[in-house]
């Protein structure tokens, strides 16, 4: 018994360390990459370590990339999308955790047949409406698109939710507060903890999303940073300063993650068991 699970055991190491280097490897050979020459490119490894080190290709892709507008209208997308997403999800999530109302069950049902669809399948449906609407090509294209279909985030609020005892709304009620006032003043700031989670995984989805601002606004002077990097392909004629162009784009998101993993963890699982 102890020789199977010793053999398990590396056999799981074994995967495990071949997985790893899946991921690895392409990243580190994009970044080592990025401080080379065509030339250093052309003759050497890709995994040989960059000497000298260069930093012309993200001093090109600065200049050529058009990388501050793309930059501003990134942040801009992720500052309005967290805040309006947070505000209306865990709206419709406290109105479906305390209150009872007719077709509650159908709403339901519905929340997770559209968790389940691919989105895909709206598209020419959601092309027209935006177009109706007169956004298209602005800024405010891809935000209603943010902002209107995150419907696993109505879920793991509605989960917190229901964590917190009813006795604090009444408390409140008694003390003269409406509905939006337990909302506000009782409920949001229990829920703070789900909030800062799915803000970092909202902000990571939308810095990663080319799909949507590409097909919304493919103005260059709308353009996001995942839609510069695809603009700046065709143009960079160069593997280099493509690296370095791909090493920008991650960056926002690598360092969101790095910075609050710990908190993602803990708000992911904060709500998931009942006491």
């Amino acid at each position: 018994m102890k020789k199977k699970n010793n053999l398990f055991s590396i056999f799981n190491h074994t995967l495990f360390v071949i997985f790893a280097l899946i991921v690895i490897l392409p990243l580190l050979i994009t970044l080592f990459s990025s401080f080379k020459t065509a030339t250093q490119i052309a003759k050497e490894s890709v995994l040989a370590f960059p000497k000298p080190f260069t930093f012309q290709n993200y001093i090109d892709v600065y200049k050529d990339g058009n990388m501050l507008v793309a930059f501003k209208n990134s942040a801009l997308l992720v500052f309005f999308t967290v805040i309006i997403n947070s505000l209306l999800a865990s709206m419709v999530a406290y109105s479906l955790s305390r209150f009872e109302f007719k077709l509650k069950r159908l709403f339901f049902f519905l929340l997770s047949v559209g968790m389940l669809l691919p989105g895909f399948i709206a598209e020419i449906t959601r092309f027209g409406i935006i177009i109706n609407l007169g956004v298209y090509d602005t800024l405010l294209a891809p935000l209603l698109i943010y902002v209107g279909t995150d419907l696993m985030q109505i879920y793991i609020y509605k989960q917190f939710i229901d964590q917190i005892p009813p006795s604090l709304d009444e408390s409140a009620m008694i003390d003269g507060c409406s509905y939006f006032k337990i909302y506000w003043k009782v409920i949001f700031p229990v829920i703070i903890p789900a909030t800062a989670t799915l803000a970092i995984l909202k902000s990571v989805a939308v810095l990663n999303d080319m799909f949507t601002p590409y097909l919304y606004m493919p103005s260059p002077r709308n353009a996001t940073m995942t839609t510069m990097l695809m603009t700046y392909v065709g143009r960079s004629g160069s593997w280099s300063k493509l690296s370095a162009a791909v090493i920008v784009v991650m960056l926002p998101g690598i360092i969101l993650y790095l910075l609050f993993r710990k908190k993602i963890l803990a708000g992911m699982t904060a709500g998931a068991v009942k006491e």
